[in-house]
């Protein structure tokens, strides 16, 4: 079997930066791999999650239950495998991916009061990784930025338009209880954290590379 990677955070994190910049690395170094990228917009197996992140559900998170919210993004993830990686993960190649189950636990978790947390998270690794068959990840990277300073870095993205933002990046509480929810999953399931803020600035992009890289020489 081959080896899954992914890298994940909050809204804002600069995930998509440092997914990109990882992709580079490992094709510097030769190393043969694929990268996925969640939730799956461009194909029709997210159509529940681009639904629930307009607020057709409700204008809110809570809107739609942790459980329901978590069976949405969990079914695309099945046919992200299904249909584009299972074989390159069977052929032992390296998956790279941005965002995965862990985000549930990031997000959805959030929904519950603290004392259902291990609850939940026993049903989200049963769920996914046993029912579903989803390969369970080799290294998870949390990449986490506190939530206001990312969230200045979105405005930035969106040039002032918070409009464009989805339910998740404009509810400022709600990312203040993901990245409770996030760190307490890190610690309950052994993922890797990195700080992305000094003070309240952002780390320079190529500081946060090369930690990353660290975290993933052992696997490669």
């Amino acid at each position: 079997m081959g080896r899954l990677v992914v890298i994940d955070g909050l809204d804002g994190s600069g995930k998509t930066t440092q997914f990109d910049r990882v992709g580079e690395y490992l094709e510097r170094r030769g190393t043969s791999y694929k990268k996925i990228c969640f939730p799956d917009y461009d194909n029709p197996s997210s159509a529940l999650v681009k639904m629930y992140l307009a607020g057709e559900f409700g204008s809110d998170p809570d809107a739609v239950n942790a459980y329901a919210a978590s069976s949405f993004y969990a079914v695309d993830r099945y046919a992200s495998y299904k249909k584009f990686w299972q074989a390159d993960y069977a052929q032992g190649r390296l998956i790279l991916a941005a965002r995965y189950t862990t985000s549930n636990a990031i997000h959805q978790m959030a929904k519950l009061p603290e004392g259902e947390w291990d609850a939940y998270l026993a049903w989200l690794e049963d769920y996914e990784y046993e029912r579903l068959g989803l390969p369970r990840p080799d290294r998870v990277i949390f990449l986490d930025m506190p939530p206001h300073i990312s969230q200045r870095l979105m405005t930035r993205r969106y040039a002032g338009d918070e409009s464009k933002k989805d339910i998740h990046e404009r509810d400022r509480a709600y990312l203040l209880s993901c990245r409770a929810s996030a760190l307490y999953a890190a610690g309950r399931l052994g993922w890797q954290v990195i700080t992305c803020a000094e003070g309240e600035e952002p780390r320079a992009v190529e500081d946060i590379t090369r930690e990353l890289q660290h975290c993933l020489e052992p696997l490669l």
